[in-house]
C-alpha cells in the first residue's frame, strides 16, 4: 500500500487482540449469565443468530473477492473452501500475499463461537474455580509451548541486527500469528472477565470500584507489550508478547465497563455509527484502501496521514453500503425471527 500506511502497521494490528479481548468478554458473559439463569443453553438459538450476523455481508464480500478478481489487493487467494469453512487461518502457505488475508481473524471468532457453548456445557457439571482457573491457564501456557517450538523450529541470527536470533518471518505468519491454537490468549483473556463479573459478583464490584487505576494499570502493561513486540519475531515476542498484550487488553476493558470510569465517560462523536459499520468495514476495508490508494492522484500519494484519510474515506462509503444494504437487514430479519419464536412462550 505504500509509504502512506507505514506508520499504522507497527502497532495497529493489536486492535485485531483488543476485539478478541472484547469477543471473549461480551459473548462469555451473554452465554454464562444465560446458564446461570436457564441452567441451559439454546444452541439453535445461539448459532443462529451467530450466522444472521456474520454470513450475509462476509459472503458477500467473498462473492466479490472471487467474481471480480480484478478488485482484489493482491492476484493470489487461497481456495474458496477455505473461506467457506473458515479453515483459511490453519492452511496458510506464506509464500506471497494473499487477498482478503484479514479473515483470518473471523476464522478464530467462528472457532470460538463453535466451541465456547460445548465447553460451557460440557464443563458446567464439574465447574469449580480451581479447574477453570487451570483450564485457562493450561491452555495459555500451551499456546506458549507452541509459538515457542514453532520460534525454535525457524530461527536463525539476524544479518541486519548483530545477530539477533529471529524467526522467519514467514513462519511466523504460518504458525504463530494465524493459527487459531495460536492466538487464544486474547480470548482467554476476556472469558477470564466474563467469568469473574458472572459467577464471581463481588469480586468484580471490589474491582470495578478503582476504573482509573485499571486504565492506568492497563497503560502500563500494554506499554511494556509494545516495547516487548518492538520485534515481533524474535523468542520474547512469539512466547509471551501475546499473554502480556490480552492482560493488559483485559485491564482496559475492564476499566471501560466501570461506569464510574473515566473511559466509560468518554464520549466520542460518530463513535456508534462507527461501532455499527465496523464489521462491514473490517470485511472490506483490505481491498477497498487498496483500490483507492492506486487510483488516487500522483500528487496524494505521499501525504501520510492526509492519504490514509483520503482512502479511509473510501473504505468508509464502501463499508456504510455493505451495512445498509446487506448486514442491516440481515439484522432485522434476525430480530423479527428471534421475536416470533418468543411468541408463544410469551403468550
Amino acid at each position: 500500500m505504500g509509504d502512506g500506511f507505514g506508520w499504522i502497521t507497527t502497532y495497529g494490528w493489536m486492535g485485531v487482540d483488543l476485539f478478541f479481548v472484547l469477543s471473549g468478554y461480551l459473548i462469555g458473559q451473554q452465554l454464562l449469565s444465560r446458564f446461570q439463569r436457564d441452567g441451559e443453553l439454546n444452541l439453535k438459538a445461539f448459532y443462529r443468530q451467530r450466522a444472521y450476523r456474520i454470513l450475509p455481508a462476509y459472503l458477500v464480500v467473498v462473492a466479490f473477492y472471487f467474481c471480480f478478481p480484478a478488485l482484489r489487493e493482491t492476484p493470489a487467494i487461497q481456495p474458496l473452501w477455505q473461506f467457506l469453512t473458515f479453515t483459511m487461518n490453519l492452511f496458510v502457505v506464506q509464500d506471497s500475499g494473499h487477498a482478503f488475508s484479514s479473515a483470518w481473524s473471523l476464522c478464530v471468532e467462528e472457532h470460538f463461537y463453535l466451541i465456547f457453548p460445548l465447553a460451557v456445557l460440557a464443563m458446567a457439571p464439574h465447574a469449580n474455580v480451581r479447574r477453570v482457573a487451570s483450564i485457562i491457564l493450561g491452555l495459555c501456557v500451551a499456546g506458549m509451548i507452541w509459538r515457542g517450538f514453532a520460534w525454535w523450529q525457524s530461527a536463525a541470527p539476524s544479518a541486519g541486527d548483530g545477530g539477533v536470533w529471529e524467526m522467519n518471518i514467514r513462519r511466523y505468519m504460518e504458525m504463530v500469528y494465524y493459527p487459531t491454537y495460536a492466538r487464544l490468549d486474547g480470548l482467554l483473556a476476556g472469558i477470564t472477565l466474563a467469568i469473574v463479573s458472572v459467577h464471581r459478583a463481588a469480586w468484580w464490584e471490589r474491582v470495578q470500584r478503582h476504573p482509573n487505576a485499571l486504565a492506568l494499570a492497563a497503560a502500563g502493561v500494554i506499554g511494556l507489550s509494545t516495547w516487548i513486540f518492538s520485534d515481533v519475531q524474535t523468542f520474547a515476542a512469539c512466547v509471551i508478547g501475546f499473554p502480556v498484550l490480552s492482560i493488559g487488553l483485559a485491564l482496559l476493558v475492564a476499566a471501560a465497563a466501570a461506569p464510574s470510569g473515566v473511559l466509560a465517560k468518554v464520549r466520542v462523536p460518530g463513535a456508534a455509527w462507527m461501532a455499527a459499520v465496523s464489521y462491514s468495514l473490517y470485511l472490506s476495508h483490505k481491498a477497498v484502501l487498496s483500490l483507492a490508494f492506486k487510483h488516487l492522484p500522483a500528487a496524494l500519494t505521499q501525504h501520510g496521514i492526509f492519504t490514509f484519510a483520503c482512502c479511509l474515506l473510501a473504505a468508509l462509503c464502501v463499508a456504510a453500503i455493505l451495512h445498509y444494504l446487506v448486514e442491516r437487514p440481515f439484522l432485522r430479519l434476525r430480530d423479527r425471527k428471534a421475536s416470533s419464536s418468543l411468541a408463544p412462550a410469551a403468550a
